[in-house]
């Protein structure tokens, strides 16, 4: 009997892999038909090279652990235009600087969509500025207004303030709570953790930008967020199979249900903030930007000559979205700033040297001292260049049949912008896998170059640019020059510092444990 039932098993495993196996050759042959009906290319055009692709599954498994570099090579072999198979989605590479000006700045509109991946409808509700497919003239709107709010509380004089806007006021204010907890630290353990901190003094500027309200660093609500980001920043990184193999959609995935439910608790999280903000709203004191946003949606239209309206919904997707953008990427650059202080112990003493120099020890750093402190902001250019910690953009997708370069793209393919490529091209850079800050620093060494500056490539270019871009350089301008002034960081006596990126949305330096000395024995003035 129980051989019997034994055969009848594998009789039934034998039909169900026999039917797998049809099920896929059927489905590859399908694909592979409408593939090639898509890609008939118009006379004239070439079609885009690229590897041989595995059916299914395409260049997935092959893209390892550090697809930027995989990336990299593949463009080495086929060029800067080139395209591979992710699942079934094929997806376009683009890489060096001058094809990516072309197709994003001067081909701007052609290349400005987003792909409508699957995983980014749970993004804010789907209504993300940053991770919709929408390119309309509601969606250019809605940023405009994004930007509008961004630029009027961080490059505005603020009423009532000694600094030159609110976003220097908090910024610095937050940089004196962050080097005194660092000189606790010191006191309490010899040695700690700097981006465990770095992270909630960051959080602490966009909140209060924001939301009008800083947390202690001991406040379970700002941690619970903070932890919220970090998780969302490791699943994306892992990339969800689903977007690329649509099959999956309809398998159990608990990667995919963790991001859905990280993100309702994230929107949950700014919903009620929103809604507290409009019970208390008065037009006659905007406290921070969600005041502003509802401001404008008040005023029933954000531009006079489109008449067109921005919903209460909306105002949560772009309150979500700014904050977003004023979050992890300052706090990896920040972090990334640290380690390379610690790193390059003669390149902080130079820092040191400028900011005593130019600033004293009697004032806290100002937006306004930018100019006049060229080797820092070289420095935190080289930062940028040298961990390209955002080493692709978020993908971007053609609006249209388009042509670049000679090479036919029909309309909505996903496009990878390989940033990391771009900073680490030896056509463009002399020595680019070396930490040289001099490299952004005119022959006088008086100012910075600004044709070499603007080759780097973070925060993305074109129509889809970072929105929470100048806010970033700003935050990390004052966050270093505020710890350089007071501090000095060296790396724990007996621990080796590695500065192999871990990979992820935004690449972070490997966790490790540092020291600082405080410089001065009185704070700087306010």
């Amino acid at each position: 009997m129980l051989n019997a039932g034994t055969r009848v098993l594998q009789n039934l495993m034998a039909v169900t892999v026999t039917e797998a196996f049809v099920g896929i050759a059927v489905f590859s042959v399908i694909f592979l038909l409408i593939r090639a009906y898509r890609s008939k290319v118009p006379k004239g055009l070439k079609p885009l090279p690229g590897p041989p692709s595995v059916p299914i599954i395409g260049h997935t498994l092959s893209l390892g652990e550090s697809p930027h570099l995989a990336l990299t090579s593949l463009g080495q072999q086929y060029g800067d235009i080139f395209q591979i198979q992710i699942g079934t989605r094929p997806v376009l590479v683009l890489s060096g600087l001058d094809t990516l000006k072309q197709a994003l700045v001067k081909q701007g509109d052609d290349f400005a969509g987003r792909p409508s991946l699957y995983s980014f409808k749970f993004i804010n509700n789907g209504k993300s500025l940053t991770f919709s497919s929408d390119y309309s003239e509601v969606w250019r709107l809605r940023r405009k207004l994004a930007q509008n709010a961004l630029r009027t509380f961080s490059t505005e004089e603020w009423k009532n303030s000694t600094h030159s806007c609110l976003l220097e006021e908090h910024v610095c204010s937050e940089a004196r709570h962050l080097i005194q907890i660092f000189v606790e630290q010191m006191k309490r353990r010899g040695s700690f953790d700097p981006m465990r901190y770095i992270v909630v003094s960051v959080a602490n500027v966009i909140c209060a930008l924001c939301f009008g309200k800083r947390y202690s660093h001991e406040d379970q609500e700002l941690l619970n967020i903070v932890n919220v980001s970090d998780e969302f920043g490791k699943i994306v990184a892992a990339g969800n199979p689903a977007d690329f193999i649509p099959i999956l959609r309809f398998l159990p995935n608990h990667s995919m249900d963790k991001f859905i439910a990280i993100n309702k608790r994230f929107a949950t999280f700014v919903e009620n903030i929103v809604m507290e903000h409009y019970r208390t709203f008065d037009k006659d004191n905007i406290r921070d930007i969600t005041d502003s946003l509802i401001g404008h949606c008040q005023d029933k239209k954000v531009d006079e000559n489109a008449n067109i309206q921005i919903s209460d919904e909306k105002i949560v997707g772009i309150v979500n979205d700014l904050f977003g953008a004023g979050f992890d990427t300052i706090t990896t650059a920040v972090s990334w700033c640290v380690m390379y202080l610690v790193y390059y112990p003669d390149i902080q003493k130079k820092l040191h040297e400028e900011i005593d120099e130019t600033i004293g020890k009697d004032r806290s750093p100002r937006i306004t001292d930018k100019p006049s402190l060229p080797y820092t902001e070289a420095f935190i250019m080289e930062t940028f260049r040298h961990s390209s910690f955002l080493p692709f953009t978020i993908p971007h997708c053609t609006t249209k049949d388009t042509a670049l370069n000679g090479y036919y793209i029909s309309k909505n393919t996903c496009v990878f912008v390989n940033q990391w490529q771009v900073n680490h091209d030896s056509s463009l850079w002399k020595d680019p896998f070396a930490f040289r800050p001099e490299r952004f620093l005119n022959a006088d060494g008086k100012t910075t170059n600004k044709v070499e500056c603007e080759k780097v490539l973070l925060f993305g270019m074109g129509k889809r640019r970072c929105i929470g871009e100048a806010i970033g350089r700003i935050e990390v301008f004052l966050f270093l020059t505020s710890l350089v002034q007071q501090l000095q960081f060296e790396k724990k006596p007996g621990q080796d510092i590695d500065m192999t990126p871990q990979y992820g949305l935004t690449m972070k330096p490997k966790r490790c444990e540092v020291q600082a000395m405080q410089r001065v024995s009185a704070k700087a003035a306010p």
